[in-house]
Parts: structure tokens; C-alpha cells; sequence
């Protein structure tokens, strides 16, 4: 699925690799109290939560942009093919997101930049694809970008003596490296901009190495944020991070951070993982936030 809007003369179009009432709440919020999500009843159902299910609605999904003769993609999703033996619903997927890709004017040969927010497994899939044995990668004439803190991060500790736990899994090995393999990875760090429009700001917490992109045109601004946010209810109550966040302090201090920001600048927000409409804006409410849908 694809949707299309424009930001300023800037072409930004949304494709679905797959939706659906997946987390627990307890899980995915640990540190949430029990309630808050029938407190915010008219906030998070039906769109964000299934009350009677008790299932938060999580998206995977990724962004195109059109900009003068760049075609950028911004994350990758999961990918098709990809083993994720722990996480059932995103193990071997074989959805039609290349289709779609083409659908959207997005042909994988005509990408011409990828931009990822952070390398966990739900945001690098699609770098890859598997062929002729080995994984080779999706967007072969593209300039991937990635975070250098996280690829760092990772890096050092697959490499360590005897590794060490983390959120990234195999995904590295299977999404990223093949691309870094084959020549056609740079390492990205905040403040740099890229194909004359993105720019790169820092957004530590979930990941060490988190970025977000902000585009500009026309007087618009829209921010594709990453995971800074999972759900709607973090706009509310900026103090609940997902249980995938590494610093928590400092995702907290970042997401708070980001509010603000957007709340001032008025920015179209284009996280990943939010039900439908998936986009929207941040306003303040009393001392606080409220999030307002924007509609395709």
C-alpha cells in the first residue's frame, strides 16, 4: 500500500510493509502504568490500540521522497526473505513492497540515496535482497547513509570476544554489512545534509546513534523522526520510553527535546510505527502535548 502528500514542492510518499494489533502493551511500554491507555481512550482507539484485545497497533513502514532528480528512501522496513526466528510476525516475510515501490515511481535501480534513522532489524531490512545464494543489495546505484555511532556501536560489539546483548541481531549481518561490503555505504553524522534537502539531527536514546531527517520547501517542514516515538501515548506522556530504548535517560531527554521542537515549527511528523493516518502534529495543550492526525 502507498500513500502520497506533499511537503511544500517535496513529494513524500508512505509504503506499507505490513499493520496489525502485534504488542502487548506491558511489553512494548514496560514502565507504563496500568490505565493509561483507557485514560487516553479517545487518543489511542481504534487507530493505536484495540481495547478488547489489549494489543497496541504497530505499523512497519518506510518513506519515499521525490526532490528534483533524487529518489530517496528513509528506512527500509523489515525485508522479505529476512530470518527473524525470535519475532514471529516479521520472520521470512514475502510481501509485494518492491511492487509497491515501483508503484510509487520508486524503481529500486532508480534510487538514487538511502537514509537510515537507526540500524535496528524493523529499519534496515529491505537494504537487501537475497539472490543468486548470498544477500545482495536492493538499491544497487544508491548511496546508502548510516548513522556512524550505531554502526560503531554494533560493530564493536559483534566483533568483541564473545559479542555482547543487544537489539540489533542478525540484521546486521544480513542488512547492513553486505552493504558496506560492496562499497556503497558512507557513514552519516548529525549536521550534514543530504541530496540538498535532508537534514541530519541527532536522536539519541533509543539507539546510541539515532538520527532524524528534517526536509524544508515551501514554507513546510516535516520531520521523519525514527522511533523517538512507538505510539501516540509518548506524546502525552513524553516520560514513557519502549522497552528497545539503550539510554533511557536520554531517550527521554531527546523525545521531550522533540516535541518541543515540533510543536514550535508547526513540522509535519513521520514516525514509523504509528497506526493510521501514520503522520501528524504535535501541539501543546496546557503544559503539555497533544498529538493532531493529519489525513492523506
Amino acid at each position: 500500500m502507498m500513500q502520497s502528500r506533499m511537503i511544500g514542492d517535496i513529494k513524500v510518499t508512505r509504503i506499507l510493509e505490513y499493520a496489525g494489533p502485534t504488542h502487548d502493551p506491558a511489553f512494548l511500554f514496560p514502565q507504563m502504568e496500568q490505565g493509561v491507555l483507557a485514560e487516553h481512550r479517545e487518543l489511542m482507539a481504534p487507530n493505536h490500540w484495540i481495547e478488547h484485545m489489549n494489543r497496541l497497533i504497530v505499523t512497519i513502514q518506510f518513506w519515499i521522497v521525490h526532490v528534483g532528480n533524487e529518489i530517496v528512501v528513509i528506512d527500509t522496513g523489515v525485508g522479505n526473505f529476512k530470518p527473524r526466528p525470535g519475532i514471529a510476525r516479521m520472520n521470512m516475510l514475502n510481501g509485494l513492497v518492491r511492487e509497491w515501490m515501483i508503484a510509487a515511481g520508486a524503481p529500486p535501480e532508480k534510487v538514487t540515496q538511502v537514509v537510515i534513522t537507526h540500524l535496528h532489524s524493523d529499519h534496515v531490512g529491505w537494504n537487501t535482497t537475497w539472490k543468486d545464494g548470498r544477500w545482495e543489495p536492493t538499491f544497487p546505484n544508491a548511496t546508502y547513509h548510516f548513522p556512524k555511532d550505531d554502526f560503531d556501536f554494533c560493530h564493536q560489539g559483534k566483533n568483541r570476544e564473545g559479542g555482547v546483548i543487544d537489539v540489533f541481531g542478525e540484521s546486521f549481518f544480513d542488512s547492513v554489512m553486505p552493504i558496506v561490503d560492496a562499497g556503497l555505504a558512507r557513514m552519516m553524522v548529525p549536521g550534514e545534509e543530504i541530496a540538498d534537502c535532508l537534514q541530519v539531527q541527532a536522536a539519541p536514546g533509543h539507539s546510541p546513534g539515532q538520527v532524524i531527517f528534517k526536509v524544508r520547501s515551501g514554507g513546510e517542514e516535516g520531520i521523519f523522526c525514527g522511533d523517538i516515538l512507538h505510539s501516540p501515548v509518548q506524546i502525552v506522556l513524553p516520560q514513557i520510553n519502549s522497552g528497545y530504548c539503550i539510554w533511557e535517560d536520554t531517550a527521554r531527554q531527546t523525545r521531550l527535546a522533540f516535541l518541543n521542537d515540533a510543536a514550535d515549527s508547526g513540522a509535519l511528523i513521520l514516525p514509523v510505527h504509528f497506526g493510521e493516518p501514520h503522520c501528524g502534529f504535535i501541539r501543546r495543550q496546557g503544559s503539555g502535548f497533544a498529538f493532531e492526525a493529519a489525513h492523506w
